[in-house]
C-alpha cells in the first residue's frame, strides 16, 4: 500500500498547532477572517501608514481590535489614518533624530508586531537613467530606514509577547527571480533589506523572535499605479493571514502575500 505524505506549510502548521493548544487547555481562540487572533492586548506598529498598503493594514488591524500605532512623516496630513482608529505618530525613517524621538515617545510600551512598510520606488529603468541622488534616497528609505527603526524599537519588541518583525519587501528583491533587469536602486534596496532580515532572524531567533520579509504583490496604490492587479485590501488581508500563521520555524523566511515561499 502506498503511503500518502501531506506536507503542511509553516503558516498552516502554526495555525493547527495553536488551535490544538487552545482546545487542549480549554481556552477559546477567536479569529478574524484573515486568521489573526483578536485581542486588545496586542499592539502593532506600522511605518508609512498614511496611505496605500500601510493604511489598509492599519484599518484591518484596528477593526480586529488591535492597538494600532501608525507612523507618518506628516501626521497633520494623515486624517485617513487617524479615522481608522490608529494612534498617529510622526516618523521619518531617514532621520535618526525622528526615529529616536519616536522611541522616546513610546517609552517602555510593548510592541508585539512591527511592520516596516515605509518605502519608495524610484523610476530608474535602465543604467543610463540612474540618478544617484534618487539611488541614495531609495537605499536610505527602503534599507537603512528599517534598520534604524528596528534597532530603536527593539526594547519595545522584546517587551511584547508577539516578538514579530515583518519587513515589506518585493519580488524584485529576489536575486534568483531577477531575469529581467531594470528597476535600478529599488531591486538593490529590497535585496539588501532581505539580507538584513536574515541576519536579524539569526540574531533574534534564539530570543523568541520571528523575522520575515513579505512581498505584498503589485498593488494598486500611488506607488504601484492604476494598472496594478491587486487591491490594497486584498494585499493587506493576505499579509495578515501569513503573519497570523507564523511559527518559530518560519523565522528568516521570504513570503508572498498569498502565502507562497519565494527564492532569495
Amino acid at each position: 500500500m502506498k503511503t500518502l505524505t501531506v506536507r503542511i506549510s509553516g503558516p498552516l502548521r502554526a495555525s493547527i498547532f495553536l488551535l490544538a493548544s487552545m482546545l487542549l487547555s480549554g481556552g477559546c481562540l477567536a479569529e478574524s477572517e484573515s486568521g489573526d487572533a483578536k485581542g486588545t492586548s496586542s499592539t502593532v506598529l506600522i511605518t508609512g501608514a498614511n496611505r496605500g498598503i500601510g493604511l489598509e493594514l492599519a484599518r484591518q488591524y484596528a477593526a480586529d481590535g488591535w492597538q494600532v500605532i501608525g507612523t507618518a512623516r506628516k501626521p497633520d496630513e494623515a486624517e485617513a489614518l487617524r479615522e481608522s482608529g490608529a494612534e498617529v505618530m510622526q516618523l521619518d525613517v531617514t532621520d535618526q533624530a525622528s526615529v529616536e524621538r519616536l522611541a522616546s515617545d513610546l517609552g517602555d510600551r510593548a510592541i508585539d508586531l512591527l511592520i516596516n512598510n515605509a518605502g519608495i520606488l524610484p523610476r530608474m529603468g535602465s543604467l543610463d537613467e540612474v540618478d544617484f541622488d534618487d539611488y541614495n534616497r531609495v537605499l536610505a528609505v527602503n534599507t537603512v530606514g528599517p534598520v534604524r527603526v528596528t534597532r530603536a524599537l527593539l526594547p519595545n519588541l522584546k517587551a511584547g509577547d508577539g516578538k514579530t518583525i515583518v519587513n515589506v519587501t518585493s519580488v524584485l528583491g529576489s536575486i534568483e527571480r531577477n531575469t529581467g533587469g531594470g528597476f535600478y536602486g529599488y531591486r538593490e534596496s529590497k535585496a539588501a533589506l532581505n539580507m538584513f532580515t536574515r541576519s536579524l532572524a539569526s540574531d533574534l531567533g534564539p530570543h523568541g523572535f520571528v523575522c520575515i520579509v513579505i512581498h505584498p504583490g503589485w498593488v494598486r496604490t500611488d506607488m504601484g499605479g492604476t494598472s496594478a492587479p491587486v487591491l490594497p485590501r486584498d494585499s493587506a488581508a493576505g499579509i495578515r493571514r501569513v503573519v497570523g500563521g507564523l511559527s518559530h520555524e518560519d523565522n528568516g523566511t521570504y513570503w508572498t502575500f498569498e502565502g507562497e515561499a519565494l527564492p532569495w
